[in-house]
Parts: structure tokens; sequence; C-alpha cells
């Protein structure tokens, strides 16, 4: 199959769709140069979780915008053109006129349309600026687990490979090392899903100020994955930019791993994974480490008794009212909209109205922030998400 397909269908999804046609696992691993043990790793997760398991998860939008006749679309387009400086409530008040017999689009959804065909004018945002958070400091197994991307590398195939590893902040122990082909959110969800189903829960994960793991514009600086944390029960840290020595037990560990499995680079990504695969088993159960007193991590690292069970709902029992955060990332209630961060769409969040048209906005166990009904603007309160020092 020629190198671009991979843009459609990633490698492993290839070699379980050719075990699935019949061919023999031995000379499949032979062609793409990996052990059986390797295949049969995929064939297992295959058998487990599907493709689901094996490829990017399709994460469509919680809710759409309302889809409108393409002759609604095009005349909202026409009257932006005609007439520049018109908004949104203009526009809508013309259709009312035009087509009484249809309901009209509301204007947020008129506003979606011209931004859409660029047709709106948008002011400059300021860049957020990454922040670290506290920091703990435990020697216990599973109170805190590291997670980085190592630096990107070219297989001899000239694709990029991207590995993801998490590791034990006490114990050194490798949990995963996934050679992926980007930092995408869904790959990312996969690997973390796979080590909480094996190795069970951590109470907190410590990364850097990049994607995935954070999202330096959004509220707290947090993304997708590292709400989903949240929602398990999991703590979020992040280390001071331009300060790697706050992650440095993984730093050295991926210093380690370069040496180790990536010279000479493999041929292609089930290759390196294969390489990843020895690497690890032999960093965890074959190494003794001089800071565990000549221990291998395998002696002293135990699983996590806390079982990943996947996320629970939530409820807001001292609260006024519960509300789903729409897709672009407001809250709304009655007419109002109040911009929260969309890193939180599709979540239940808490309303408390703690004076006269003042409200609490609280997620879980954690204020966020308030906002009040005149100036219909989010406040939020210091950073709540970091385990408590002590």
């Amino acid at each position: 199959m020629p190198w671009k397909a991979s843009v459609l269908m990633n490698e492993r999804i290839r070699f379980i769709s050719r075990l699935l046609e019949g061919e023999k696992m031995a000379e499949l691993c032979r062609e793409f140069g990996i052990s059986r043990k390797t295949g049969y790793k995929f064939w297992n997760r295959y058998q487990e979780n599907e493709l689901y398991a094996l490829n990017d998860r399709i994460r469509r939008p919680y809710r759409f915008a309302n889809q409108l006749p393409e002759q609604i679309t095009q005349h909202i387009l026409k009257i932006k053109r005609q007439r520049p400086s018109w908004g949104a409530p203009k526009i809508q008040e013309l259709l009312k006129r035009k087509y009484p017999e249809i309901h009209s689009p509301a204007r947020s959804t008129i506003h979606c349309i011209l931004d859409r065909h660029g047709l709106v004018k948008r002011h400059k945002k300021r860049r957020g600026k990454a922040q670290g958070t506290p920091l703990l400091a435990t020697q216990t197994p599973n109170d805190l687990w590291c997670a980085d991307y190592k630096g990107e590398f070219t297989l001899t195939d000239r694709r990029y490979c991207y590995p993801l590893t998490i590791t034990d902040y006490a114990s050194r122990f490798i949990l995963a090392c996934e050679a992926l082909e980007s930092t995408s959110t869904s790959g990312s969800f996969d690997v973390f899903e796979r080590a909480f189903k094996e190795y069970g829960l951590p109470k907190a994960i410590r990364s850097d100020n990049g994607h995935p793991f954070a999202s330096p514009m959004a509220l707290f600086g947090l993304s997708r994955l590292s709400v989903w944390w949240l929602r398990l029960g999991i703590f979020v840290e992040r280390i001071k930019p331009g300060h790697p020595q706050q992650n440095g037990r993984h730093e050295r560990m991926h210093l380690t791993l370069k040496q180790e499995a990536t010279r000479p680079a493999g041929d292609n990504l089930l290759q390196q994974q294969e390489k990843f695969d020895i690497f690890v088993d032999e960093f965890n159960n074959e190494r003794p480490h001089q800071a565990l007193g000549m221990k291998f991590p395998a002696e002293v690292y135990k699983a996590s008794p806390r079982i990943y069970t996947g996320v629970q709902d939530i409820t807001y029992p001292f609260h006024d009212r519960t509300v789903t955060v729409t897709h672009c990332g407001r809250i709304c209630i009655s007419k109002l909209k109040i911009n929260l961060s969309q890193v939180f769409a599709g979540q239940d969040v808490g309303l408390k109205e703690v004076q006269d048209g003042i409200w609490l906005v609280s997620f879980m166990e954690y204020d966020l922030g308030y906002f009040d009904e005149t100036s219909k603007r989010f406040e939020p309160l210091p950073y709540p998400f970091a385990p408590k020092i002590v």
C-alpha cells in the first residue's frame, strides 16, 4: 500500500486489516519487521476494543449548530456583502421580513455563518501566557505520574514518530511508551486510558504546558485531556515554562530512551514500537537504579488501588442549578450567555447565586469563579486543581 495511504489508514490498522483478510501472522510480522509478540499485542488490542483501540478516536462535537437551508445561508451572505457594516441583529430582522414562514435563525447562528465565510472582523487576542502550578513531592507510588512527549524524530521510512511516555514519579517505573504519528488529543486519550486500565489511577499527573496536556489560551490553561483527568479524580500539575528540571526524573529517562531505543530508528512505527517495548521491559525489570538503592523500578512500583471505571455523572445538590456548557464554551441561562471555556464543552457545571445577580460557577468540587448578570463577564478564582502541598 502506498506511503500516502497512511493519511487515511495508519500502519496498525493496515496490519490488522490484512490479518482479517486471512494473511498469516508470521508472514506479516516479517514484512513489517516486528516480532510476533508485538504483532499479537496489537491483535489482542483489536479483539478487546476493535479499531477503537488502534486508531484515533472520532470525537464529534457534543452538539451542532442549527443547519440552515442553503437558500437562507446564501441570502445572509448576500446581505452582508451588500452592507458590510451590518451585523447579525439587522440581518436577522431582514430575514424575518423576507421569510416569515420559517423560524428565523438565532443571531449567534448568523454570526457563525458570517465568521465561517471570513466576513467578521476579529480583534487580535492576547496570547495566553503559560503558568506553572504548585508541585507535589512524594515517595509513594501512584501519588504522582509524569507525562511528556519526547521530541519527535524521523523513522527510516521518513515519517515522524512522536513518543508519548508516562512514568511513576516515586518508583521511576515506565507505565507507557507509545510510538504515535502525531501529538493529537485523541491519540493521547487512548494511551492514558490503557495505562489507567492496566495500572489504576494516580492521584496527580504532572506535565509541561504543551499540547495536548495544556492550552495556554484556555481557562486555567486546561485542555480537553486534562479536564478528562479531573473528571476521573486526578489532580493536574504543570511545570513552570522554561524549567524542565521540575520534571527532571522524566527528562533523565528520556535521555536514556533516546540513546538506547532511537539510534538507529526503526523502519516504521510498528518496528519502533517494538524497540520501545524492549527498552521499557529492560528499564523496569533489569536496570538497577541508584536512586532506588539499586533496585529495579518494578520491585518498587505497585499498581494503584484506585480502579479505572470511566467518568461518573456529576451532581450539584448544593447549587441552584446545573448547566451543560455549550460546544462553543458558554454557560446559557435564560437570555444570559457567559463565556467560560471550550475545554469544558459538554461538561455539567453547578451555578449558585451567592448575591443578588452574582453567581458562583463550580466544576465537580472545584470553584472556578464568578459572573454577574450585568457585565456577563466571568472572573476566575486562583488555580484550584493542584493537590495540597503538605
